[in-house]
C-alpha cells in the first residue's frame, strides 16, 4: 500500500514537472529557507538549484560582506539584477532559483521575476527569522544593531513587495516536507 502511494506521489510530481514551463523563484526574507527548500524542491521536481547568492559571488569574485564593505548596498543590489536577469534567461525553464531577501524589492528584479518565472514567497514568522539568521554571521543586513529588530523592520518594509508573488507559502519550523507540499499545491493551482 505504501508503494502504491510512493509511485502515484511520484507519477503526481513528474507530471507538475512536465507543465513547468519558466523557472520557479523563491523569494522572502533572508533564514527564511530558500536554499534548502530550494535545493529539496529542485532535486523533488528533478531541476537544477542555483543560489543567486553564491552566483553574485562568483562573479564579483568577492562574498556578500566584501561586496557590501567594499562597494555599498546598491552596488550590490545592482550586480543581484543583473545576475537575477542572467539567470532567469533561456534554458532556466527547469530550474529552482533561490534570491536574497531583497531581491524582489528591486522594481525590475521583481517585473522580471514575475514575467518570467513563477515566483514563490516563502514566509516566516519573526522569531522563526531570528533563530535561523542566527546560525551563521555572514548577513551585511544584520551586522549593526538588534538582529530582532532589524529583522521585524525589514519584514515589515518588504511585505508589500513580496506579497505580489503569486504564490504565498508559509515556513514554519516542521518539516521541509510540509513547506514543499505547500510549494507543490501553490504552483499546481497557478498552472
Amino acid at each position: 500500500m505504501e508503494h502504491r502511494h510512493a509511485s502515484k506521489e511520484a507519477s503526481r510530481i513528474a507530471a507538475l514537472a512536465s507543465r513547468i514551463d519558466r523557472p520557479i523563484v523563491l523569494v522572502g526574507m533572508m533564514g527564511v529557507g530558500k536554499s534548502s527548500v530550494g535545493k529539496r524542491l529542485a532535486g523533488l521536481l528533478g531541476f537544477a538549484f542555483v543560489d543567486a547568492d553564491d552566483e553574485i559571488e562568483a562573479a564579483a569574485q568577492m562574498s556578500i560582506p566584501e561586496i557590501f564593505e567594499t562597494h555599498g548596498e546598491d552596488y550590490f543590489r545592482d550586480g543581484e539584477r543583473r545576475v537575477i536577469a542572467r539567470l532567469m534567461g533561456d534554458g532556466a525553464d527547469h530550474c529552482v532559483i533561490a534570491t536574497g531577501g531583497g531581491a524582489f524589492c528591486n522594481e525590475r528584479t521583481r517585473e522580471d521575476i514575475l514575467e518570467h518565472g513563477i515566483a514563490i514567497w516563502l514566509d516566516s514568522d519573526v522569531d522563526t527569522l531570528v533563530e535561523r539568521t542566527a546560525r551563521k554571521n555572514n548577513r551585511p543586513l544584520l551586522q549593526n544593531g538588534d538582529r530582532r529588530e532589524i529583522i521585524t523592520r525589514l519584514r515589515d518594509e518588504r511585505q508589500v513587495h513580496y506579497s505580489k508573488a503569486p504564490i504565498h507559502v508559509m515556513s514554519g519550523n516542521g518539516p521541509h516536507g510540509d513547506t514543499l507540499d505547500k510549494i507543490l499545491e501553490g504552483i499546481e493551482a497557478w498552472l
